[in-house]
């Protein structure tokens, strides 16, 4: 078929002009072919993708789930469900899965870009020889346009500089507007628009949600003003509902007190409901609580409610971004266009993310920084009311996750079992589809995407793309089982892998094998060989509840083998579940974008996150600054900050002098200031912080200099041993984001004098090599 349509080579080769040409156009006897754009066959739709962030199976009402979603049920309502759709448990690589169309490891995306490694599996960099879905369509006369989370950036690449080879404006994508990691404050996001950087408006009401559906919204209206005959790929992939759980508190109150039976009697309603929708079989039996997550009936009665909290939190950012996708759904319908566009609505890139450790987390910072102690249930109570907003960086329980997963086994991370892999997706298409309101139960993967858009389109698989030959797309179209729900599945053999949790699925059975648990930071997870394997017959055993290993040891056996070809096939192998060698670039084999041990800073020199700047944690280091006072005196902002609300430090000036401030996860507090004024004119400010040593995320005494001159010291008793935030950075002259130091008095931290420049220079006394590996590991998996 790819024979005949078109798009099998591309660039599509420019042919040279054969015909008569005349010294003088004026004479010329015969005219010129017009200049045709490009332009897919004319049955090619427009299509809309959206791809919401760690929303298990079991949270949305579409699905059976407790978080009320109309747009779900609108379009699940006009379309079809599909209840066993499934991805890779987890970001980066269900993006770069689906994006492309081949599974995660074969486009080098086996786990998340801050642990990549040399090994094709595991590099992070999309190889040449897949080329991505939008650039396909974008050659082929589609627009093509992204709003939201961007996860496939190596982070080598991430910085202002470039190389921008991967970001998705040089992806396929002609317009993007989001971000580029794994989360973002959803207040004061790390905003890009196309490859620029660019800070959020300061409006107090603003959040990145309905931003994002505005700039969609307008996206798709000035695409069929300007262009009606063109049609749009829109890929909508917002950050919800990835931590911080961030949601306008009237959207809270309307779970308040939903959540009070607790996490094991929400299974079990969820469990019924699920089956009254048709979205589980019949006869499906719910699958144990994992060992390790207590009872609700066991949990103290004065933490229930801080529990509950954290759930109608999550909850109604689920609803809130369902809300906003709305919106988005609503412009089309008033475009008229909503009948015509096939649409993909992806609840969730993964199961529902375990990352906020048993009891949750206000900061999510304070598990990996060592400030766990200070959150305790009475400084729960203190805060409650302000979770879900700025001031709080927050993640719910694992048990909630869990409950959210319903009715599987297991959570994001863990691919072997459908807890992490089987998302609720609807499809619809209402011009194509007649079908209304049906559930499909064939069996499909996130690499089936691409080749059902390409196939709906009319348009063919590259076989070569810039002169590279390329390598066959992994998934099959899903159109077959549009109006056929009886129809023999396609998609018959799929292998799962992401750090040692690994399975297969052929044909109903699944052979799966639990390595390491995500909420377990304190086991080290075993040798390969001494996983122990489990058999599902799905035909029979729809949510993996009854093992059948002991029982039938052959057919394990086979699909153990199975397993093995198919992870040789899509470069699997080595598998790996280290933790030092994948953290640290330099034994890992990545290359870093900072290197020695200064760094020279200009104003403008901003969001520099902490895979661009170098790394002071550990460690002395000293800031030093040239800056020009006002001649009355008069200077306020940041000289240098790193970091924001849940922990950083400011370098700053304040009513004239000079200061420092380190903000521990949010919790802790400690500012330095100068015992004089810095005086008009030209100076060379430092500050200079001399670490305690004896072992990682340890106090320090600070020392403020103004000329060489020394004007005051200070006091830091606790440090961040591993990072600041996921999404703020390294600052000159301001602070974005939500501020490292709370006392600036002027918006921003904008620095009021002349910054010449500024250098973070770091002591000799560095004791990073302490840092336990698996909790910095752990530390990159609650921020993907």
């Amino acid at each position: 078929m790819n024979d005949v349509r078109p798009g099998s080579v591309l660039p599509v080769p420019d042919r040279p002009y054969q015909g008569p040409v005349a010294y003088d156009a004026k004479k010329l006897d015969e005219k010129f072919p017009p200049i045709e754009p490009a332009r897919p066959p004319a049955q090619a739709p427009n299509v809309l993708v959206i791809l919401l962030d760690d929303v298990g199976f079991g949270a949305s009402s579409a699905f059976g789930g407790p978080i009320h979603t109309p747009t779900a049920e609108r379009l699940a309502g006009e379309g079809l469900r599909y209840s066993r759709f499934h991805t890779t448990a987890l970001c980066s690589p269900t993006r770069a899965a689906l994006l492309s169309g081949r599974n995660h490891h074969a486009v080098g995306m086996g786990h998340i870009t801050e642990t990549a490694t040399p090994a094709p599996g595991y590099r992070s960099t999309r190889p040449n020889t897949a080329v991505p879905l939008p650039e396909i369509l974008r050659q082929s006369g589609y627009n093509t346009a992204q709003f939201g989370k961007c996860h496939e950036v190596p982070v080598w690449e991430s910085g202002p500089t470039g190389p921008f080879d991967h970001w998705p404006a040089q992806s396929g994508f002609e317009r993007f507007y989001g971000f580029i990691g794994g989360e973002t404050n959803q207040y004061t996001p790390a905003l890009i628009d196309g490859l620029t950087t660019i800070e959020p408006p300061t409006d107090p009401d603003y959040h990145l949600m309905p931003d994002l559906a505005d700039k969609a919204i307008d996206y798709v209206r000035q695409q069929k003003s300007l262009t009606p005959d063109k049609p749009f790929f829109v890929y909508f992939a917002p950050g919800a509902t990835h931590a911080p759980h961030h949601v306008p508190k009237d959207w809270i109150a309307k779970y308040e007190g939903r959540f009070d039976l607790g996490w094991d009697a929400q299974r079990e309603q969820t469990f019924a409901r699920q089956k009254e929708l048709g979205v589980i079989a019949a006869d499906s039996e719910l699958t144990a609580r994992p060992e390790g997550l207590p009872a609700w009936d066991d949990v103290p009665d004065e933490q229930k409610p801080v529990l509950a909290r954290q759930m109608e939190v999550y909850a109604a950012f689920l609803e809130y971004a369902d809300h906003h996708t709305g919106r988005l759904i609503d412009a089309l319908e008033e475009l008229d266009i909503l009948e015509d566009t096939l649409i993909y609505y992806i609840i969730g890139d993964n199961g529902a993310s375990a990352e906020g450790g048993i009891n949750g987390a206000y900061m999510l910072t304070t598990a990996s920084n060592g400030g766990g102690q200070f959150e305790t249930v009475d400084f729960w109570k203190e805060h409650l009311d302000k979770v879900g907003g700025p001031e709080a960086y927050n993640h719910y329980s694992v048990a909630w996750a869990h409950a959210m997963c319903t009715p599987y086994q297991w959570t994001k991370q863990v691919a072997s079992h459908y807890g992490g892999t089987r998302n609720g997706t609807i499809v619809h298409w209402p011009s194509r589809i007649a079908a209304k309101g049906e559930v499909r139960e064939q069996w499909h993967h996130v690499i089936d995407l691409a080749p059902t858009v390409l196939d709906v389109a009319g348009l063919a698989e590259p076989h070569t793309f810039n002169g590279v030959t390329q390598e066959p797309m992994h998934g099959v179209s899903m159109a077959y089982s549009f109006d056929d729900a009886s129809a023999d599945e396609r998609h018959t053999t799929q292998y799962f892998e992401l750090m040692g949790n690994r399975g297969i699925y052929h044909r109903g059975w699944t052979a799966v094998t639990k390595h390491r648990t995500p909420w377990d930071v304190v086991s080290k997870a075993p040798d390969f060989s001494l996983d122990v394997w489990e058999l599902y017959d799905t035909t029979t055993d729809w949510t993996q509840a009854k093992n059948l290993a002991d029982e039938q040891p052959e057919k394990l056996a086979e699909l153990q083998r199975l397993f093995l070809i198919e992870a040789a096939r899509h470069n699997v192998f080595p598998m790996d579940d280290r933790a030092a060698e994948r953290m640290n670039p330099e034994i890992a084999g990545r290359p870093t974008l900072a290197k020695g041990d200064r760094l020279r800073l200009y104003p403008g020199m901003v969001r520099l996150g902490e895979n661009v700047a170098i790394n002071v944690k550990n460690r002395s280091f000293s800031v030093t600054s040239e800056v020009v006072v006002p001649d009355d005196g008069a200077l306020e902002g940041a000289i240098v900050a790193q970091g924001g609300r849940t922990g950083g430090w400011s370098f700053f000036a304040e009513d004239g002098k000079l200061g420092f401030h380190y903000n521990y996860c949010g919790l802790q507090r400690s500012t330095t200031l100068s015992d004089t004024a810095i005086g008009a004119g030209e100076h060379q400010v430092r500050v200079e912080f001399a670490y305690d040593g004896g072992g990682i995320g340890k106090g320090g005494d600070v020392s403020l200099f103004i000329d060489g001159k020394a004007v005051g010291t200070g006091r830091v008793e606790h440090t961040h041993a591993l990072y600041f935030s996921f999404d703020e950075g390294m600052d000159t002259g301001c602070d974005t984001g939500m501020p490292a130091y709370e006392g600036y008095k002027v918006w921003g931290g904008a620095f009021s004098g002349t910054l010449q420049w500024a250098e973070v220079a770091l002591g000799v006394d560095d004791h990073n090599h302490l840092v336990d590996p698996d909790e910095h590991l752990q530390a990159a998996l609650r921020h993907q």
